[in-house]
């Protein structure tokens, strides 16, 4: 059975995958480790990458993650690398985002202020069933802020403008937080919002079966 790694999305764990069926093949999830001090993403993404073991190995990254892997794909060429509801170069990041980069509240408010004004923002991020909801509701809960704060600078920070040839991307036609006009998707989910892992899974885990295997 083909191994496969998963890089969550940001302040994200294991959980955003929980809903996939990825029984055709042995998923790794791979846990984040501590950024150094003004770490910049690619720096974060080879770090990160020492868990991942195999040659020509298979790598999904979500969000954040895409991102983390796409840095990957750049640094290894033998890899496989899906990213999903995510982007592949600075200019697929909407406009609006780049003024974080200028103007950096991210940096000064209470970690708790952050956690509530991201559960109440929720629905940008997509699920649609209670269950979804309450999982999405849990990890923005028991996120770790200063990694948050820590991986938006390194993303508002990111200047990447190479696509990898060994990289696929999937993207939901819904995703409000990465608008699907922005990015040049090689595949695409029909009302999959920014989570479609949790309400279009489904659909993914066929997908996501057909490019693994």
């Amino acid at each position: 059975m083909k191994k496969a790694y998963f890089i969550s999305g940001l302040g994200a764990d294991k959980r955003i995958f929980s809903f996939l069926d990825l029984s055709f093949c042995e998923p790794v999830f791979l846990g984040w480790i501590t950024p150094e001090k003004k770490e910049t993403l690619p720096h974060y993404a080879l770090r990160l990458k020492d868990q991942v073991r195999d040659e020509s190995p298979v790598i999904a990254g979500i969000s954040f993650g895409g991102m983390l892997a796409t840095e990957m794909a750049k640094a290894d060429p033998s890899a496989r690398v899906i990213i999903l509801s995510s982007i592949k170069t600075k200019t697929e990041f909407p406009g609006y985002f780049r003024m974080g980069k200028y103007l950096p509240l991210y940096k000064w408010s209470p970690a708790s202020l952050s956690k509530k004004l991201t559960l109440q923002a929720s629905a940008i991020l997509g699920g649609t069933t209670p269950e979804e909801k309450k999982l999405l509701h849990q990890i923005i809960r028991e996120s770790d802020m200063d990694f948050v704060r820590w991986a938006i600078g390194a993303i508002l920070r990111w200047e990447n403008s190479i696509v990898p040839s060994n990289l696929v991307h999937i993207h939901g036609t819904a995703d409000k937080l990465l608008p699907f006009r922005y990015v040049k998707a090689d595949y695409c989910i029909d009302g999959g919002t920014h989570v479609m892992t949790l309400d279009k899974h489904q659909e993914l885990s066929l997908l996501l079966q057909k490019l693994i295997q």
